[in-house]
């Protein structure tokens, strides 16, 4: 199985004061990826575009489980999921789109690279519930749904784009979102590593940029499902809007076109 990072190291320091006896203890948390996380990132940043494709073309796909995420398939088999259309951006192999699908919930895949989404449909075109969800090759943030969504499912896509992005990221969650329509975020890598893909994240960090479009999260929690290595930097939250709530910088963001950006730039 491969997983994002590949070990957390802890070191406690003691630190003295003369003639007193040590007086507190310093926690240092070092993150270290996996060899092909910085292979990835060293593909991305030279590839001025197709960063993305390259990788699926090599195989430098560190953060594809090769299973649906636990908690997710957890939400639809206890029905704690929205029913309707659901969208989730960066499918990648698409294991989540076929776990949430189902004759009450239709679901787009959505990537940006042509050889995941041709994996995706190589490994589910046969499946049982293959009417139920759709694979497409398209940017996030220049494609335009043919119907809103009732749900939004973000694992890996938000911490895969330039933190100077996140605010269009939300803007066109609002955009394909229906009024009364819910956004999930697994919430990941929260931690204080630097650099990127994928960049550290915060429950700060999506309030900043939800919050101005009337989001309000219904509920965030540890992820108690997390796989591996991904234990104790994950936290589930679940959001809806205000529908009250009107943000002008979404309606100017909109009006000048700036939400057409090519999703290369970010990952």
């Amino acid at each position: 199985m491969q997983l994002w990072i590949g070990a957390t190291n802890l070191r406690m320091d003691k630190k003295r004061e003369e003639g007193k006896e040590p007086i507190a203890k310093e926690r240092e948390v070092s993150v270290r990826f996996k060899p092909e996380v910085h292979q990835m990132q060293q593909l991305v940043a030279t590839e001025t575009s197709g960063g993305w494709e390259k990788c699926w073309e090599q195989g430098l796909t560190p953060w594809d489980l090769g299973h649906p995420t636990p908690i997710i398939l957890h939400l639809h088999q206890t029905g704690a999921l929205p029913k309707g259309r659901a969208l989730v951006p960066g499918c990648g192999s698409g294991y989540d789109v076929v776990a949430m699908a189902c004759s009450e919930r239709y679901v787009v895949g959505l990537d940006v690279s042509h050889t995941a989404t041709e994996k995706a449909i190589e490994l589910s075109s046969s499946l049982p519930n293959s009417s139920d969800f759709t694979f497409l090759k398209s940017d996030f943030f220049t494609w335009h749904p043919p119907e809103l969504f009732d749900l939004i499912f973000d694992y890996t896509f938000f911490c895969a784009i330039k933190p100077e992005m996140r605010s269009r990221w939300a803007c066109k969650v609002q955009e394909m979102l229906k009024p009364d329509g819910e956004l999930i975020t697994l919430m990941y890598p929260i931690s204080d590593h630097v650099g990127g893909p994928p960049y550290k994240v915060s429950v700060s960090d999506y309030e900043e940029v939800l919050h101005p479009l009337g989001f309000k999260a219904v509920t965030i929690v540890d992820n108690e499902l997390a796989i591996g290595s991904r234990k104790g930097r994950e936290k589930l939250g679940r959001w809806r809007r205000d529908t009250n709530t009107l943000d002008a910088r979404s309606s100017f963001l909109r009006e000048e076109g700036t939400l057409s950006i090519d999703m290369n730039d970010g990952f």
